[in-house]
C-alpha cells in the first residue's frame, strides 16, 4: 500500500501527536544547528503527514506551530535583526508558506477522495478497488499471507424501490455501507461495485477468520434490515487465496461466480472457497 494510503488508515489523533513531536524535534536541530543551516523544508513532512492523515483544519494547526517553533529556535540562538519587525515578518512569510502547502495537498486529497468514492455510500468505487485489490495481489506475492474476498448481492433490492420509492432504496444502501464499515478493521475495504453489488477485501485473513467475521456481519445487517421492514436478505460468494490468482479481473469473476451460486440455491447464502491456482473453483 503506497504512504498516501497508509496515512489514512492510521488513528488520527495518534498521527497529530507524532506529528507534533517531529516538529518539536525538527525545532530542536533547527536552534543546534545555528543560523547557518536551513531547516525550512524539514518542517514541510510533518505538515504534509498531519493533513494528509487528518484533515485541512489539523494542517493549519500544523502550520502555525511549525511557524511558531521555527522563530524559537532563531530566537535562543542570539540571532540579531535591523528592526524587531523582521522576525515577525518572517514568520508570517513562514507561516503563509506552509498553510499554502496544507491547503493544496488539502485539495488534492479532497480530488483524489471523489475519483475514487462512490458519492451516494462513501465507499470506495469499483475503479479504485481494483487498484487496492492489485496492490493486495502484489503484497501476496511479497508475504504469502493468504486474504479474502467477498462479492455481496442484496436480494430483492428491486422490490424496495417499486414498493417505497427510490429515497428509500438509496438509504438502504447507505445503511448498508455504514453497518458494513463499522464492523470491520481499518485495514479492510467495502467499495461499490455497482447499482446493489459490492465487495469486501480482508487483506491477511484466512478463510476461517473470514467466517467469523461475514457471519457476524450477516447477523447485523439481517436485523437492521428486519427493524427497518425492508425485504432485502444478501447472496454472498466469499474466496480466500491461498495463491495469487493471474488478475484482479479473475479474482472477481471467481467471487461472482460464487456469488450467483449462492442466489441459485435459494438466495440468503454464503458460499465460500478457497482458491489454490489449481483451477478456477
Amino acid at each position: 500500500m503506497n504512504i498516501a494510503a497508509w496515512l489514512e488508515k492510521q488513528n488520527k489523533p495518534l498521527l497529530v501527536f507524532l506529528g507534533m513531536i517531529l516538529i518539536c524535534i525538527i525545532g530542536v536541530a533547527d536552534y543546534l544547528s545555528g543560523s547557518e543551516f536551513a531547516f525550512s523544508v524539514f518542517y514541510v513532512l510533518p505538515i504534509a503527514m498531519i493533513t494528509w492523515g487528518t484533515n485541512r483544519r489539523w494542517g493549519l494547526v500544523s502550520s502555525l506551530i511549525s511557524a511558531f517553533v521555527w522563530l524559537a529556535a532563531e530566537s535562543v540562538t542570539g540571532q540579531t535583526y535591523s528592526s524587531p519587525l523582521v522576525p515577525i515578518w518572517n514568520s508570517f512569510i513562514r507561516l503563509a508558506f506552509f498553510a499554502i502547502i496544507t491547503v493544496l495537498l488539502s485539495s488534492l486529497k479532497n480530488s483524489m477522495e471523489l475519483t475514487r468514492t462512490d458519492q451516494l455510500t462513501t465507499s470506495i468505487n469499483a475503479r479504485y478497488f481494483y487498484e487496492i485489490l492489485q496492490m493486495e495481489i502484489d503484497r501476496f506475492q511479497r508475504s504469502q499471507r493468504p486474504f479474502t474476498i467477498a462479492y455481496i448481492d442484496i436480494d430483492n433490492f428491486k422490490s424496495v424501490n417499486d414498493r417505497f420509492g427510490h429515497p428509500a432504496g438509496d438509504q438502504l444502501l447507505i445503511q448498508f455501507a455504514n453497518s458494513i464499515r463499522k464492523n470491520i478493521r481499518k485495514s479492510d475495504f467495502i467499495a461499490r461495485l455497482g447499482g446493489d453489488e459490492f465487495a469486501l477485501l480482508f487483506p491477511e485473513t484466512d478463510q476461517k477468520s473470514a467466517r467469523i467475521v461475514f457471519s457476524k456481519i450477516q447477523g447485523i445487517l439481517r436485523e437492521e434490515m428486519q427493524h427497518k421492514k425492508w425485504p432485502v436478505t444478501f447472496s454472498v460468494g466469499i474466496v480466500t487465496c491461498k495463491t495469487a490468482p493471474k488478475t484482479t479481473d479473475q479474482l472477481i469473476k471467481l467471487a461472482d461466480v460464487l456469488m450467483y451460486a449462492a442466489k441459485n440455491d435459494g438466495r440468503n447464502t454464503v458460499k465460500y472457497s478457497e482458491y489454490d491456482g489449481m483451477d478456477d473453483l
